[in-house]
């Protein structure tokens, strides 16, 4: 058994609704796309056949990639996110929003919290078992947090935390 992979309700949803797509709808169509290029003829010089290949070997990683993920994972549900919300606590599942000691709070940074999974168009993500990650996680709006950095350490305050 590898690491345990914490994700949201929706997002482990939306994890196995793309594991399903791609190992049915997804390999019927590489398949095709890989007969058509064979029925070009020679496959040393067959561009669509080596495109369709590489194609096939980059899902075929996805595949197994969602397939550790989901075979490893628990869901934090939505009422424990909200809870942590309430008292205004960092937990997986959460937005948060920080910003670095000596900076304005109009320079402020917001992540979600969790798995890398999580990420959004509007967020980036902070892992919990990152540095940063493992620093805010269980702190309150208004704590100071330390963690070390790549250059040293460095401080941020927790300004305000939200469900995702």
């Amino acid at each position: 058994m590898g690491q345990i992979h914490q994700l949201t309700r929706r997002t482990a949803e939306r994890l196995q609704a793309e594991l399903t797509d791609l190992t049915t709808r997804g390999r019927i169509e590489i398949a095709q796309a890989i007969e058509r290029a064979r029925e070009l003829g020679d496959l040393s010089e067959n561009g669509d056949y080596h495109a369709a290949k590489d194609q096939q070997g980059l899902m075929e990683g996805r595949i197994r990639q969602l397939q550790s993920i989901l075979e490893d994972h628990e869901v934090v549900e939505q009422d424990v996110i909200a809870q942590h919300v309430e008292s205004g606590t960092v937990y997986i599942g959460t937005v948060v929003k920080i910003v670095y000691e000596g900076d304005d709070h109009d320079d402020a940074e917001t992540y979600i919290v969790g798995h890398v999974e999580e990420k959004t168009d509007e967020f980036m993500v902070i892992s919990p078992t990152s540095p940063i990650g493992s620093a805010v996680i269980g702190k309150k709006v208004t704590d100071w947090v330390e963690y070390e950095g790549p250059r040293g350490k460095l401080r941020v305050q927790i300004l305000h935390v939200e469900p995702a």
